[in-house]
């Protein structure tokens, strides 16, 4: 295994360190839109972290890393009637690329097929570099396909932050590509690009999305009934790095779009993607700014399958280190969450936003790291959610859910 550093960035000087801690929020009233959060037992063992959620139709999966005999293995579970089924394996191997900030995930098909991604070293490659390996199994886990790189470039750079998504004919994913830098001078643009592929795992294309883009923060991904759409932080020639959205709309990428002129300028990679969420033609995106060094979590809405998108909503109370997530209701409002920092101890945190910027009292679903990313997902009328948490030198992902308050179309309980 090899565990890289909080920041990788390519062509800037690292940056992670101006990112500032802050107070939580002091004790809300009670209020009856609010969430109820209850633990779950984890499925996870000690020695797990980098959770993810993903969601097809009825089906909710978790997938985390876990050190097994001195090898990092990628484990799944799915979410039944009652509670996490048995864990499986998906890989194990000692060349996994391990950053909390770049995650494997495990996806359902519609007919049963599973997919995954996770990042794994380039153990040829002199200066630091790494691929996307994705894999496919017709039988429910229990085996898996020789793994395949998305990427066809042959280069020794940065190959990560992979985010995958259905199509009618199969999977599709994107990821961050370094093909276009250098690392011994660190100069080049990071890139964003996607690859399709048949349910059988044979790659169809390989095209660009976004030829210019931040170079370390997460991508993620939903789909709309007008087709798939990407949400990604950006990286213009001045280095402001807001966040935009590219859709994939017959057969092609569309051009970028601003989600919201932040006008954040920043020398280098703050390591804090967007997160999405799409119901009908109902999008919501979230996403970590800290313009004049104060930082804040957002959200925005979309009516028109991301299109255009209506003013940022403030999330936190006070301020935020980031690390957010979002999950539509079905009433049109969005499940926040975002990571505060306090008295060395970081709190993964939630509430409720309506398209109006009504908020519901915010509540505390567990303690994570700072440069953890929580993470939340609907699965059919409960949220669930996965952390990590730290304690004296080790790490264990937990998991909770909540239960969705009564509240009317129009977001008022």
């Amino acid at each position: 295994m090899r565990t890289a550093p909080l920041c990788t960035v390519v062509g800037a000087a690292l940056a992670c360190a101006t990112l500032l801690f802050f107070k939580t929020t002091s004790a809300a009233p009670a209020d009856p839109s609010a969430f109820l959060v209850e633990s779950v037992p984890s499925p996870a063992s000690n020695d797990s972290s980098e959770p993810q959620l993903t969601t097809s139709g009825d089906r909710t999966l978790l997938s985390w890393i876990e050190i097994v005999d001195d090898r990092t293995t990628l484990k799944f579970v799915e979410r039944t009637t009652s509670g996490w089924s048995a864990p499986q394996v998906v890989t194990a191997t000692t060349d996994f690329y391990v950053v909390p900030s770049d995650v494997p995930s495990v996806r359902a098909l519609t007919d049963g097929t599973l997919v995954a991604d996770w990042p794994q070293q380039d153990a040829e490659a002199e200066e630091e570099a790494y691929n996307i390996r994705v894999s496919w199994s017709k039988d429910g886990g229990r085996t898996w396909s020789k793994p395949t790189n998305p990427h066809n470039d042959g280069t020794k750079t940065q190959h990560g932050f992979a985010s995958l998504f259905p199509t009618p004919e199969g999977v599709g994913v994107v990821w961050l590509d370094g093909r276009a830098t250098n690392p011994k001078t660190s100069t080049g643009d990071m890139a964003l690009r996607a690859a399709l592929y048949d349910r059988s795992g044979k790659q169809l294309r390989e095209m660009p999305v976004d030829s210019r883009v931040c170079d370390c923060c997460s991508t993620d991904t939903a789909v709309t009934p007008d087709g798939v759409i990407v949400a990604y932080r950006g990286r213009s020639a001045d280095e402001v790095r807001d966040i935009f959205v590219s859709r994939y709309v017959a057969g092609r990428w569309g051009p970028p779009i601003l989600v919201h002129n932040d006008g954040w300028r920043i020398q280098a990679c703050p390591v804090n993607g967007p997160a999405i969420s799409a119901r009908d033609r109902a999008v919501a995106v979230a996403w970590f700014s800290a313009k004049g060094d104060q930082g804040h979590a957002f959200v925005a809405f979309s009516h028109d399958a991301g299109r255009t998108f209506g003013s940022p909503i403030r999330v936190d109370d006070q301020a935020s280190v980031g690390r957010v997530g979002v999950a539509l209701l079905p009433n049109g409002s969005a499940a926040v969450t975002w990571v505060e920092s306090a008295n060395q101890r970081s709190a993964f945190r939630l509430r409720r936003v309506e398209p109006s910027g009504a908020r519901s009292a915010a509540v505390t679903v567990g303690q994570t790291g700072s440069t953890r990313i929580p993470r939340v997902a609907l699965h059919r009328d409960e949220l669930v959610f996965a952390w990590t948490e730290d304690d004296k030198g080790s790490s264990r992902v937990r998991t909770a859910r909540a239960t969705i308050p009564p509240i009317s179309p129009a977001g008022r309980p």
